[in-house]
């Protein structure tokens, strides 16, 4: 409390002085006009006998000036950041204040010169402005002696974002280095010079820029380039043994006080394209409500939490049987919205019915979003009772108990094992998105479910498997050379359930397109390249056989489904049709798959094979 206090009086005080500074500026821009207008010359009759017309008017000059420029938002702007939009700013503030003083004149009959008007804005402008650059030259300059190092800094892309990253470089935030200039790819670009530093080539000339100047590091800032075209990237950077990082989102990192760059990982070169969101319809849900995340501490769902507060809402609630990562995140969110952040973590299972109803009958959320489950496939072939007591039962509660406290709107994260299953997550999974098609017709509530595939560097995923394995040495294991899987980045993943529950589509199972699969085979040998290794020369890959429950390839959507899919106003998202079902009969088969769950694991099975007929287990489910 104390330093926060100390932070604000330094703030204001350094807007007091700098506000006592531009007053003595406005005044000597008055004074310096006149005198320029009649040459300087002291002595000339025309100069004192409009001296003393203009003096006794500069307070007002002077007043109306300062509050032009507070109204202007000078004082609140960052001017170690400022660029072309502040300048343009303060310039038409400056020219405002010299047409008003023009007007003035006319009207009150001071006859005062309009050249000395005139020339006192452009002169208000050029020391108010000047006032400030110089402090950000001097300033980059003095942090790029502090920061000064014997690292060489070699930056691939010449846009806005490799300006900023030679910046960043410069002032020590992220990185320390000397940049010694910028790659492009941009045919035009090559000779240029930007931020003063030369553009020595294109992306191929990389390995001889880096001998040639003894590059030690690269920053890649290409935020708007696809996938693929990073991977190449990072294939040619790597080949140099240089280290290599990554600027992040220039519009999120502006704002940052730390993390500008950082490392390259795998989901710069695995992910799509950017993901455009209906942010109006967003906000128009979420804004000033009270949102509650099941499974808030968990990859997707911690950054479903993350997402919402860019959103404003009034509370968020992170619902979490693992307390430690539940904690975590709400440091996070602590640290980036400050301590007095609308968070609230609390710890509690889905599978306790009255522990949901005393969270949802005390803070009353409006929203929910419904991320817990056991979701890890040959985990739950051991265990499938603890999976149908999770997913199912856990999901069932929660519906129950948010349609009885009033709930708004709530939308569950499925998964494409429930297409055609044959693993106990993905029938699991399956029947819970019919449970929202059945509540969404029984209660008042919005129940959605939102369909997608692997997500990148999620919990007990393949990639950190990979990751792991090629750090040990090898070798890296895959389940079958043909072995496909769809694949999106957690952020990707998090937007887009966003973006569905703002579609408010009642009952609808959202699909979420994932684009082209992956072959695992060529994800595997793109990881053992990007971490210096060549596939099978001094990194083996190792094909073990599929794992219990496991398939070749996933499957959005159903043939059925497929024919008879519907688009949304998102050009990512679909809609799957109603399944078919009798909600009495469902009940019914639901109560004996929760009694089999707690009497064993093949009665569990059974009862699952009862309840969903689609559901394929292997051999070795049926033989208990």
């Amino acid at each position: 409390m104390k330093s926060e206090t100390r932070r604000k009086a330094t703030k204001y005080a350094r807007r007091a002085l700098l506000f006592l500074l531009d007053v003595a500026l406005v005044v000597l821009a008055i004074e310096l006009a006149t005198a320029m207008r009649y040459d300087g010359s002291l002595k000339s009759r025309e100069y004192h006998s409009m001296i003393r017309k203009v003096r006794p008017l500069i307070p007002y000059f002077t007043a109306l000036y300062m509050a032009l420029l507070v109204a202007g938002r000078t004082y609140v702007s960052k001017w170690r950041y400022a660029g072309a939009r502040e300048l343009a700013r303060l310039v038409a503030v400056c020219a405002a204040g010299a047409l008003i003083t023009i007007g003035l004149n006319y009207a009150f009959h001071w006859c005062i010169s309009r050249m000395v008007l005139a020339m006192a804005g452009m002169f208000v402008a050029a020391f108010v402005g000047g006032s400030r650059f110089m402090w950000k030259i001097c300033r980059e300059a003095l942090l790029a002696r502090r920061f000064k190092s014997d690292e060489r800094v070699l930056i691939v892309g010449a846009g806005e974002a490799g300006v900023y990253a030679a910046k960043l470089c410069q002032e020590g935030r992220g990185i320390s280095g000397t940049p010694v200039g910028f790659v492009s790819d941009e045919a035009d670009m090559r000779g240029e010079r930007l931020y003063d530093l030369p553009v020595l080539g294109d992306t191929g000339d990389i390995p001889s820029i880096i001998q040639r100047r003894d590059v030690t590091q690269i920053v890649i800032a290409m935020p708007d380039t696809d996938g693929e075209r990073i991977a190449d990237i990072v294939d040619a950077c790597r080949r140099t043994r240089c280290k290599v990082r990554i600027l992040s989102d220039v519009d999120q990192t502006a704002t940052r006080k730390a993390g500008f760059l950082r490392e390259v990982n795998t989901s710069d070169f695995l992910s799509r394209g950017e993901v455009r969101l209906d942010t109006e319809g967003i906000r128009g849900y979420l804004t000033g409500r009270v949102v509650l995340v099941t499974g808030g501490g968990g990859s997707i769902g911690s950054e479903i939490c993350r997402q919402v507060m860019r959103f404003s809402p009034k509370q968020l609630i992170i619902f979490d049987i693992y307390e430690n990562c539940a904690y975590e995140l709400e440091r996070e969110l602590q640290n980036r919205y400050g301590q007095d952040c609308p968070v609230k973590v609390l710890i509690g299972s889905i599978r306790d019915k009255s522990r949901l109803d005393e969270v949802f009958a005390q803070y009353r959320p409006e929203i929910v979003f419904h991320a817990a489950a056991h979701k890890h496939v040959p985990l739950m072939e051991t265990s499938p009772a603890e999976a149908i007591k999770n997913n199912v039962a856990g999901t069932r509660n929660l519906l129950q108990s948010a349609s009885e406290h009033g709930v708004k709107r709530l939308v569950q994260l499925s998964t494409d094992k429930a297409v055609n299953p044959t693993n106990v997550m993905g029938a699991t999974k399956r029947i819970t998105e019919m449970l929202i098609q059945q509540f969404a017709r029984r209660t008042d509530m919005k129940c959605m479910a939102v369909r997608f595939g692997n997500v990148l560097g999620s919990h007990g995923s393949v990639i950190p498997l990979f990751e792991a394995q090629i750090k040990s040495g090898g070798p890296v294991t895959l389940t079958d050379e043909n072995i496909t899987r769809y694949f999106m980045t957690i952020p990707e993943a998090a937007q887009l359930v966003l973006q569905a529950g703002a579609l408010a589509r009642n009952g609808a199972i959202f699909v979420l397109d994932m684009g082209q699969p992956v072959k695992m085979l060529d994800l595997a040998k793109k990881l053992i390249r990007f971490y210096g290794y060549t596939p099978g020369v001094d990194m083996p890959i190792k094909i073990i056989g599929l794992r219990p429950g496991e398939k070749l390839y996933e499957e959005l959507l159903t043939d059925s489904e497929k024919a008879a899919m519907s688009k949304t106003a998102h050009d990512k998202i679909f809609v799957a049709p109603p399944i078919p079902m009798d909600d009495d009969r469902l009940d019914r088969d639901l109560a004996q798959l929760e009694k089999a769950a707690h009497e064993s694991d093949e009665a569990a099975v059974a009862a699952l094979m009862q309840v969903l007929p689609s559901y394929k287990p292997n051999r070795d489910m049926l033989a208990g």
